[in-house]
């Protein structure tokens, strides 16, 4: 069977006609295309409230029952959209993550997939039935829910089109595709039609919100044809692809301009003597799922320097990890909530000391004070005043003058 994964996020189901209106969209996708599996989030605001609820019940709530909690969220959506379906003459049946065969391992609300049993879901395309799939949400080898973090129903569905070979992955979500910023936040940037997994890895890893993060590395690993598409209009959006124009990869095309609000820098000083820490350090947060980002490690004679950025969610985490491993205390351990990251990123926009230098000199021209710069192959990183993020932005998309229709902003412009 040539299979459709469509995944519909919670901004698009958030209302009983927004439900309806994607419930027609399967139907008529059932219709005259092919075997449709949908995925979906928790509705609307769900998962908020739901946070909202269990802090409100306990504050100290443990992380299993916090993810028991929220993933109802999912699991409401889908027999909602499944009752809907059922309704306008479609068969279909709700299914939860572990009724859906996804297995899942790690530290509760950061969960990856492990593996797949399609049977169920397979019987069900055979028996005619549209299989609707509660996202973000698997289950452990011992039975407990696990969730795969923010936005992780974008991950189930990319990991379903591999497990079922579908033909492609449509995400819809409440934008148009991918942009060259946020639509929000900058009112001239531009959509565009064909993006390259690299580039897109690197938009959501510094912060662009349009996907999760790892559902395009499995869907670059696995070769899943993803469609990024406006739930509202199902125009075709953006596609990702694997290869993109020489001419533009050639030149070292800047390409987008992403943000990241969730931001806090964390910086750990300590004695030489004590070196021998840092990777225990490291391990340790890795373990309990800590993604880091714009890691800086200095070593001078008399005291050494880590620098990182994590998500505000997670800072607790991370002082709970730094006090477990002895480094962490008031003198050596400094957190910043203040800060929101920027970042240029494109093929190889850092790779030129022109492009960061440029990114500078608009954010001083802009009088936006700027720390902690990092370059990397594909993508030139800088932190800036959390009140000035959007500022930011824009400063930035305007100097690159990314707003204009078939430019991309290169050396070879430059010069």
């Amino acid at each position: 069977m040539k299979i459709l994964v469509q995944k519909y996020g919670g901004s698009s189901l958030a209302t009983a006609e927004q439900l309806r209106a994607m419930a027609e969209r399967v139907a008529m996708s059932h219709r005259v295309e092919r075997p449709v599996v949908v995925v979906v989030s928790a509705r609307g605001s769900s998962t908020d409230a739901l946070l909202g609820l269990g802090g409100s019940l306990n504050e100290r709530a443990s992380a299993r029952e916090i993810d028991q909690l929220v993933s109802t969220g999912e699991t409401s959506s889908a027999a909602q959209m499944a009752m809907v379906l059922d309704g306008i003459g479609l068969p279909a049946t709700s299914l939860t993550g572990w009724q859906a065969g996804i297995r899942v391992s790690g530290p509760y609300g950061e969960g990856r997939i492990a593996g797949i049993d399609t049977g169920r879901i397979r019987t069900l395309l055979r028996r005619g039935f549209v299989p609707v799939v509660s996202g973000f949400q698997g289950v452990d080898q011992d039975g407990d829910v696990i969730t795969l973090g923010r936005g992780g129903s974008d991950t189930t569905a990319v990991a379903l089109a591999a497990e079922l070979r579908a033909e492609r992955c449509e995400i819809y979500t409440d934008v148009d595709g991918v942009f060259t910023a946020d639509p929000r936040v900058v009112r001239k940037a531009r959509m565009l039609p064909r993006v390259h997994f690299h580039i897109i890895a690197e938009m959501t890893r510094s912060g662009a919100r349009v996907l999760h993060p790892r559902s395009v590395d499995l869907a670059f690993s696995r070769n899943i044809e993803v469609h990024v598409r406006n739930a509202s209009t199902g125009e075709p959006g953006s596609v990702l692809v694997k290869k993109g124009h020489d001419s533009v990869e050639d030149m070292g095309a800047v390409v987008a301009v992403t943000h990241d609000a969730d931001t806090a820098e964390i910086s750990i000083s300590f004695d030489p003597v004590e070196q021998a820490s840092l990777p225990e350090i490291l391990d340790t947060l890795g373990k309990v799922g800590v993604e880091m980002d714009l890691f800086t490690y200095l070593a001078e004679k008399d005291r050494h320097l880590v620098r990182f950025t994590v998500s505000r969610s997670r800072v607790d985490d991370v002082r709970a990890t730094l006090g477990v491993t002895g480094l962490a205390s008031a003198d050596t351990l400094k957190i910043d909530e203040t800060l929101g990251k920027v970042s240029l990123v494109g093929s190889g926009p850092a790779a030129h000391p022109a492009h960061p230098a440029r990114m500078l000199r608009a954010l001083a021209e802009a009088g936006i004070p700027s720390t902690s710069v990092h370059a990397a192959q594909a993508r030139a990183s800088v932190l800036v005043p959390s009140s000035r993020l959007a500022e930011s932005v824009n400063a930035l998309h305007g100097a690159f003058q990314l707003g204009q229709d078939d430019y991309v902003y290169s050396l070879e412009r430059e010069h």
